[in-house]
């Protein structure tokens, strides 16, 4: 390659180089709400104020559309024409793909619990003591978080942070799909024990049996899910 050629190649990039600090601040920017998504504080139709989350955030209006294609890539968000900007509504057909996917990701990785280590192993044992304190104190929403805990816990064990950003995503997706449950102690409060059930497993080295009661875990959640969605 001649010093001209790659002198053009330079001058090329050069023309992103503006493009660079406002893509990598709408990711940040994303991420910052796909967290809030997570936690459960911003709930399924809300619609989102571009002035409101840019004063909020400090960004740029640009930067935050950005930040809002890429959160409606991830399905997350949904931009309705002349109305906004507004969370999305998972439907029935969204929770049987993120249950398949879940039931690939999810069980693979959990059979790799005898490789891994024991700090991955006990983010699994705390998520679901945190989950049970929850419950105990009444805090209901905190046992959604803490369930999303577990689950990340268990996509952990596998040590990839593909998979682990991959998990994120659906999770943020599915948690919108629980705010449209209802009472969220009626929904939470029989999935505890089932994840007490798999982590008391895990810690006997019965991955086997560990898995087998995700799996079990799985078909009562999806069906749970879909049930309520298809009486809407």
């Amino acid at each position: 390659m001649t010093t001209v050629e790659a002198d053009d190649w330079l001058r090329t990039l050069a023309k992103d180089g503006a493009e660079i600090d406002r893509a990598s601040t709408a990711e940040r920017v994303a991420g910052v709400l796909r967290s809030r998504v997570l936690d459960g504080y911003i709930k399924p139709g809300r619609q989102l104020s571009e002035k409101a989350l840019g004063e909020a955030l400090k960004v740029s209006r640009n930067t935050l559309r950005e930040a809002f294609r890429l959160l409606t890539h991830e399905r997350l968000l949904v931009h309705e024409y002349s109305r906004g900007v507004f969370v999305r509504v998972p439907g029935v057909a969204d929770i049987t793909d993120l249950y398949a996917a879940r039931r690939i990701i999810e069980c693979g990785a959990l059979r790799r619990w005898p490789e891994a280590g024991e700090a991955r192993r006990e983010a699994i044992r705390e998520s679901v003591r945190w989950g049970e304190r929850r419950a105990e104190e009444g805090d209901w929403d905190g046992v959604g978080t803490a369930n999303i805990r577990f689950h990340r816990a268990i996509t952990a064990l596998a040590g990839s942070a593909r998979l682990d950003e991959e998990v994120e995503r659906l999770l943020a997706e599915l948690r919108l799909a629980f705010h449209v449950m209802g009472d969220p102690e009626e929904f939470y409060r029989d999935y505890l024990p089932m994840n007490r059930e798999i982590a008391d497993f895990l810690d006997r080295d019965e991955t086997d049996r560990a898995e087998g009661a995700l799996l079990r875990y799985f078909d009562v959640a999806e069906q749970h899910l879909v049930t309520v969605l298809r009486e809407q």
